[in-house]
């Protein structure tokens, strides 16, 4: 039987080890949040209050199928991301893929441009060398069913083109109508991997300006633009029009890219900023040999974005190029692209970006040096006439689209933009140095 000095000792001992273990144990907590082993206590917080929110729901809501876990989480992300600003966003992994799709300006499909019009589906276009060109598919080749299936009656685009993707490799049967001869078609077409053009329309245009339109800016932008402006100059090109009117923007990279051979190396095109000052990022120019030197006018508008004001920022910043059209749209932040768990994504901005001259255009927009609005009407009636520039007899433009094409004010404003300008390089190089007389 223990006497009482010897319990005595016992409890000393465990009420040392106790006191001694307590302050390990703070210390440890201590280093672990100095290390980042734990999460903060606000953190933690957060995260409890939460949890203890959603179990609440999942216990309590009337209908509990549409209160499970996973879609409760779900739609907590997408409320958490979506509510700090238009551009943030959770993505679920339908979406994800999508998204990176359209960055790559690649998908697998059969390789058609789609319109809806009268209750019809009709092919703007086959794409080159694509599956449905080379099956012999035409324009204006209406689709009547898809794997045996009738279009609903209230299908939508999107409808079709989640149809008419899949695997690369798979097959799908597709029915058209050709109204031309009344002929009903039906073609096996294979998918695969369809380039998208986002450089469009490259051409000469009257007294040696060229014209090139970018759509978007993704992958195969810039290599694109480069072709483009080679093909240009050996034809001759003296100027250029860049078109960037309702261009949405893409991959900061891309536009660097595109605007890099009218920079000399090393010279700043553009620079992010993020939370603190150590986050500035700059792109320079990593151009070899001289860079491009010709007169350039770029068009334009309230929907010309993000990357696409990248390029006329830069541009406009350096005197390298006449801003032609409406003030643009005005973002000016940088999205980064994070993966998740589950082949989903998170676009997150991070940055806002910063022309040569340091101004952001965030919410601001880009002013040009010829303002030059376009009507609502005027505006609309130009973009349909920018996609289908196939079609140049006007009688038949009118039967399609209900208009005779109209004038495109902002590009003949250009075009006597540069005109003005060559004229007036011209007239310096026949007047030489001037000389004083003594």
């Amino acid at each position: 039987m223990p006497t009482v000095g010897g319990m005595f000792k016992r409890i000393l001992i465990l009420v040392a080890g106790v006191v001694l273990g307590f302050g390990l144990a703070l210390g440890a907590g201590r280093l672990a949040l100095a290390w980042g082993w734990w999460p903060s206590r606000d953190l933690s917080r957060s995260m409890d209050f939460v949890r203890d929110v959603v179990k609440l729901v999942n216990e309590n809501y009337v209908d509990a199928d549409a209160v499970s876990f996973d879609s409760l989480s779900k739609t907590a992300v997408h409320g958490l991301v979506e509510s700090l600003d238009a551009h943030s966003e959770y993505l679920e992994a339908k979406d994800y893929a999508q998204l990176q799709e359209d960055l790559s300006g690649d998908f697998t499909g059969i390789g058609i441009q789609v319109e809806l019009r009268n209750g019809r589906a009709r092919v703007i276009a086959p794409i080159a060398n694509s599956p449905a060109e080379r099956a012999g598919v035409q324009r204006g080749d209406e689709i009547q069913s898809i794997d045996g299936r009738p279009l609903e009656k209230d299908f939508t685009l999107s409808s079709i083109t989640e149809r008419l993707r899949g695997r690369p490799g798979t097959s799908v049967l597709v029915g058209f109508l050709r109204p031309s001869t009344q002929q009903s078609l039906t073609f096996a077409l294979t998918r695969e991997k369809i380039q998208l053009q986002s450089v469009r329309a490259p051409q000469l245009l009257s007294g040696g300006v060229g014209y090139v339109q970018i759509t978007e800016f993704s992958d195969h932008t810039a290599d694109d633009f480069h072709d483009a402006i080679d093909s240009l100059l050996e034809q001759g090109m003296q100027a250029l029009v860049l078109d960037l009117r309702n261009n949405p923007g893409g991959l900061l990279e891309a536009a660097v890219e595109v605007a890099e051979p009218f920079f000399g190396r090393g010279e700043l095109i553009v620079s992010t900023q993020g939370r603190t000052p150590k986050d500035r990022e700059e792109y320079l120019s990593e151009t070899r040999g001289p860079p491009l030197r010709l007169p350039i006018a770029i068009l334009i508008n309230g929907s010309t974005a993000s990357a696409a004001e990248v390029v006329t920022g830069a541009l406009k910043d350096t005197g390298r190029a006449i801003v032609i059209g409406e003030k643009s749209f005005g973002k000016g932040s940088v999205q980064s692209i994070f993966d998740l768990p589950g082949k989903q994504g998170l676009r997150l901005t991070t940055a806002r970006y910063y022309t040569p001259s340091g101004t952001s255009i965030h919410a601001k927009g880009i002013e040009p040096q010829v303002e030059l609005v376009l009507s609502a009407e005027e505006d609309s009636k130009i973009r349909v006439q920018q996609t289908r520039a196939d079609i140049t007899d006007p009688v038949e433009f009118k039967e399609r689209f209900g208009f005779t094409p109209i004038p495109d004010r902002q590009l003949q404003a250009a075009l006597d933009v540069l005109t003005g300008i060559r004229i007036l390089e011209t007239r310096k190089v026949a007047a030489g140095p001037r000389r004083s007389i003594q």
